[in-house]
This record gives structure tokens, sequence and C-alpha cells, in this order.
């Protein structure tokens, strides 16, 4: 690979010609994407790229390209996910392709029988870290950050490779505005709505009839936290996830399951507690409680981290800056009295 470069334009160029569909997306989608979060042009010609724009711009295009290609000669997919996630990464990080391509490392590949998932921000990339080094992991952050689907994926990988006999997977049972006792049907009818994104990531890292299979052996099982009570659960990966409804007694009892050779990871969102009004979350109360103990991380994920469709990076933020907003007025109101 070699380049030209003046103020505002630099020219790449990738050796490898069998690489650059993928590189470039059907029908040019992945430039297309690039320019239009960095504001840069991007014109090829055989293998050759020429980049113009802001400097500060082509630089990062140059990263996040160099990046994707580097990923591509590791033989992993080049989506639009990924796109996002190198853009990000090469424009917002001081590290720039380094920044990049480091969170692609093999180290923090987790491999399902479906797919290779590898981080997309440098959160994701400590939070794999935590999980596979750490026996309980605290994942906190907005919705969109991934921290029950990475989560699910090092769970999964650590079952096939022999490293844990089961997954536990949980949530707590809580209305966030409807009536669970009017919905229809026995109890498992009406808790596994609540449970359903836990089955849908596990779908996505292993084949249907192999989840349908493990699920009536026992080595997957998803359930409320309340099945959760009385138990100690060893050999496992159990984990808790949108656990800011939880209680600080649940908590207690869920975190106090934990057997040998097993690891926990506790998912949830702090804005979102759906708990009744003057309840402390049992999330809250644990992490305050146990970050910095041996043993246990912390992942604190932001608006940044959220590798959803861009517009919910925009909405997380409107409501942050709502909620800031409404907090700033209410220390103000406090102030006058």
């Amino acid at each position: 690979m070699s380049r030209a470069q003046d103020a505002d334009s630099l020219t790449l160029q990738f050796d490898d010609n069998s690489l650059l569909p993928q590189l470039f997306g059907q029908h040019d989608e992945n430039l297309s994407r690039l320019e239009a979060q960095l504001g840069v042009s991007v014109a090829t010609r055989g293998n050759r790229l020429a980049i113009s724009g802001p400097p500060d711009s082509v630089r990062a295009a140059q990263h996040a390209l160099k990046a994707l290609y580097a990923r591509l000669e590791k033989g992993m997919e080049v989506g639009q996910g990924e796109v996002d996630a190198v853009v990000r990464l090469s424009r917002d990080t001081p590290e720039g392709q380094a920044g990049a391509e480091a969170v692609h490392e093999d180290a923090l590949t987790v491999k399902t029988r479906k797919r290779q998932v590898t981080p997309r921000s440098t959160n994701q990339a400590g939070y794999i870290e935590a999980l596979l080094q750490h026996e309980l992991v605290f994942g906190t952050g907005p919705a969109g950050t991934g921290k029950t689907y990475l989560a699910v994926a090092v769970a999964v990988s650590m079952m096939l490779e022999g490293r844990v006999d089961r997954i536990i997977l949980s949530r707590p049972a809580v209305e966030a505005g409807e009536r669970l006792g009017f919905l229809p049907g026995d109890l498992r009818e009406k808790v596994d709505p609540y449970l359903r994104p836990l089955y849908d990531a596990l779908y996505d890292m292993l084949p249907a009839d192999q989840v349908a299979n493990r699920l009536a052996s026992g080595e997957i099982e998803v359930a409320p936290l309340a099945f959760m009570r009385g138990r100690t659960l060893a050999n496992s990966f159990i984990i808790l996830d949108e656990a800011q409804n939880a209680t600080p007694v649940q908590m207690k009892m869920f975190l106090t399951r934990l057997g040998e050779n097993s690891r926990m990871a506790v998912t949830g969102d702090l804005s979102q507690v759906d708990l009744p009004r003057g309840q402390l979350s049992g999330l809250r109360d644990a992490v305050d409680i146990l970050t910095g103990m041996d043993s246990v991380a912390l992942v604190q994920f932001t608006d940044v981290d959220v590798v959803r469709h861009n517009l919910v990076t925009r909405i997380v933020r409107a409501y942050e800056a709502r909620d800031k907003a409404d907090e700033t007025a209410g220390r103000g109101r406090d102030a006058k009295r």
C-alpha cells in the first residue's frame, strides 16, 4: 500500500485487488458512507483511491480505510456497522489508525458458530477484555452500545470452548408501563416477551437447531430473575440483563449465586429505571459497593459507543441533554428556596 499527499488530498493504493469489492461495498456503499460521515470525496480508479477534503477529515478517512483493509486481510467481514465503527474511532480517538485497528486484534475476536464478533469502539474492546479476564463484570450505559450482545457472544464462545458448561440468561420481569397480569397465557408465556432480546442474541450466535437443543438439554437457560433464588450456579456463564430494574435485595441475591468456575456479566442502563419512584436501583447500589474489588470490573458506555442506526446516537444525546437541563433547572429552583 502506498500514498502520495498534499495539503488537502491523499492517494491510497491497495495491493490485493480481490479485497477491494468488500472494502468498497456493493455499489461503493461503504465509500459513500465514509464520505457522508467525514465530509470528504473519494474517487476510485482500479486499486487506487483519491481522497480530498479538509485535512483532518482526509487523515481520518485514510486511517479508516487502512483499518478496514487490515480487517479484510485477516479474513473478517466489513459491513456498514464496521465502517461506522472504524470511521468513529479514526475520527474521535487520538490514536487514529492505531486506535481503529486495535479493536480488531485477534485476542478480542469472539468466535461463535455463526459469526466472529469484534468490538466497534474502544469501550467495547475494554468490555470484551474484561469479560474474558474477570469473574464479575458490570456494563452500564445507554441502549445500543452492545452490552448484552457482547456478553452473550463471550458466553457462547466460552461454552463452545468447554470453559463453562452452561449459559444462564436472566432479566427482571418488571413492567414498563404495561400490566403483566393482563397478558394472556401461563407464567412462561407471560415472561417470555421480557426475555426475547436474550433469545435474539442467542440466535445471532448459534444455528436455530443448536439453540433449541441446548435450551432443551439445559445447557442454555433463559429465566426471570426471581427464578434464581436458592441456587448455586457453578461452571456457568451467567448474564443479568436490564439489571437497573432489580432491587438491591434482588441484586444481592443474584450476585451470591456465583459458584465455582463461573462468571457473571451484569448489564443495564441507569437512565431507564422502571422501578417505582423512590426505589433505589440494585444496579446502582451494586456498582457503588463493589467497584474496585478484586475480580470485579466496571465498563461504562456512553453515546459514543452506540452501534445502532446513527439516529439512535442522536436520540440518546437529545435525551441526555434534556435530562441535564432538567437537573440544572432543579438545582436553580432549590437555590432560590
